[in-house]
């Protein structure tokens, strides 16, 4: 069975009508589509001063027909986060969470670092990871999402943020060859990698577009419109990847 996923990134919902513009703009888009994703999946920094009350909006702006899975990005808070999205009690430890879609998993990992922009999946992170992908049934594959890529991008802001001890990923990874991609955000622009022999697809944002040294001019690009990716994950777990702006 072919598995359609759609992935944003980076809302950064601050209460701003032009912030929840965008989220309703591509979700709008997605609620409309002939065929629906069968998961949307939504790669942290959901908000971008952590508060509740974007949380709130955030709950409001993503209920849809499909499910979708979330995961914290460096400007989100886990107390808060939990509190209003997960309707659990306040805490500051991971938040990771496993989703079944058809014929996959879909491991919703907490790459974050309270208090930092850096990002590290913590040694409770890799464990449980580690346990889930074990406790899968054979040949059941898997995709590992998080916000922080695992890989240069070769610009100065989110390289001077990474993904730190990205060893400790690659060594989980070589023991556990069901997964088939990692799927991030955090860097603003659509870019596909690699990292321990999978891909690594690096969604574009919501909010804005990062210009990369090459193009000139300032980082932060606020008249692109938002963007998105699709991922088809075929019968041979092979994963295709297409790169969106709603306009």
């Amino acid at each position: 069975m072919t598995l359609l996923l759609a992935q944003i990134s980076d809302l950064h919902l601050d209460g701003s009508e032009r912030a929840a513009r965008r989220a309703e703009q591509v979700m709008n888009h997605l609620r409309a589509l002939p065929r629906r994703p069968d998961a949307v999946l939504v790669t942290g920094d959901i908000a971008d001063h952590g508060e509740e009350a974007e949380y709130e909006e955030a709950a409001r702006l993503l209920k849809a027909p499909f499910p979708v899975f979330l995961c914290p990005g460096n400007h989100d808070d886990r107390s808060a986060y939990r509190t209003v999205l997960l309707s659990e009690p306040p805490g500051d430890g991971p938040v990771n969470r496993a989703h079944h879609v058809p014929g996959a998993v879909i491991l919703m990992c907490d790459s974050t670092v309270p208090g930092r922009d850096e990002g590290r999946l913590a040694p409770e992170t890799l464990d449980w990871i580690d346990a889930t992908l074990s406790g899968l049934a054979d040949g059941t594959p898997a995709l590992l999402a998080f916000h922080h890529p695992p890989v240069t991008v070769h610009h100065p802001l989110p390289d001077a943020w990474p993904l730190r001890e990205a060893g400790d990923l690659a060594a989980l990874l070589d023991a556990h060859p069901r997964v088939v991609a990692l799927l991030t955000g955090h860097a603003h622009t659509a870019a596909a990698s690699a990292f321990a022999g999978r891909p690594v697809i690096v969604s574009p944002a919501v909010t804005w577009t990062l210009r990369l040294p090459w193009e000139g001019g300032e980082p932060a690009d606020r008249d692109q419109p938002p963007g998105l990716a699709y991922h088809v994950l075929d019968d041979d777990h092979r994963l295709t990847t297409h790169f969106r702006v709603v306009l």
